[in-house]
């Protein structure tokens, strides 16, 4: 109805691992008239970055931004100026999402040991980004933005807040203290999903997977550790926007003007 001049649909890491992806997107092109394209997870992480910029704090040499979808985690290792945009360093997609995570681990309570089983086990799937990149170490030094934009990020931010209902103009940028986010994450994985769905920031959508999040979450906090850490309600979507908007406006100055066409006419 609004006769879009630019669009674009995009499928990530669930079709990138199911087998039948390429038919489920030629069916959805089908029954919809929407064509979808499979992006590798580097194009993912590009818009994704190019999604939250903004949120970025360009005072800290380097970033680290991390993504906790649904069928995969992706991290982000970004290089910072406050003379030039963020540059993207290096990228890994780990199968560490909450879905796929539900699947072997179930809806239910994580509390205590088990919890602290799962974070292990989940962080040592960390070790090989880490090493290629040095992030604990530039942690450490104090030199590391951390920014995390996703379901978990949000959920949790709202109930840091103890907000009656969800407020994105609250969450999306907020600076959460990381030994308070993690104690957050741990009394939520601690509770049923009947309890979790009874917080408003929260809800029956949310229940059965904000537990597993909470515990990536924890596992990228114990291996690289920081002060502080940021939300972010943005991301791929706000990338494929921005990059859409430049490309228009890049062929809006490229196209002759009425004035150009008369003043060269002769």
């Amino acid at each position: 109805a609004r006769r879009p001049r630019r669009a674009r649909g995009v499928a990530t890491e669930a079709c990138r691992r199911a087998g039948n992806g390429g038919d489920f997107l030629g069916r959805v092109a089908v029954e919809t008239g929407l064509a979808f394209e499979t992006i590798s997870p580097a194009e993912e992480a590009r818009l994704t970055l190019l999604g939250c910029a903004p949120l970025l704090d360009s005072r800290y040499p380097f970033a680290l931004v991390f993504d906790i979808g649904g069928g995969s985690t992706e991290l982000m290792w970004v290089a910072q100026s406050p003379s030039a945009p963020p540059c993207l360093l290096g990228v890994e997609s780990l199968p560490l999402g909450v879905v796929t995570l539900a699947e072997t681990e179930g809806p239910g309570a994580l509390g205590g040991a088990d919890y602290d089983a799962l974070v292990e086990r989940l962080g040592r799937g960390l070790a090989a980004f880490d090493a290629a990149h040095g992030v604990a170490e530039r942690a450490a030094q104090g030199e590391v933005f951390v920014l995390g934009t996703s379901g978990t990020m949000t959920t949790l931010g709202g109930v840091y807040l103890d907000l009656p209902f969800y407020d994105r103009s609250r969450v999306d940028g907020l600076t959460m203290e990381a030994a308070r986010a993690s104690a957050i994450g741990r009394r939520l994985a601690a509770m049923t999903p009947a309890e979790r769905a009874r917080l408003p920031c929260v809800g029956a959508e949310r229940a059965d997977l904000v537990a597993l999040g909470c515990a990536v979450l924890e596992a990228i906090c114990r291996r690289w550790p920081v002060a502080r850490l940021r939300a972010a309600d943005r991301g791929i979507r706000e990338g494929l926007l921005l990059e859409m908007i430049a490309a228009d406006a890049a062929a809006g100055s490229r196209a002759p003007s009425a004035h150009d066409t008369d003043s060269r006419a002769p």
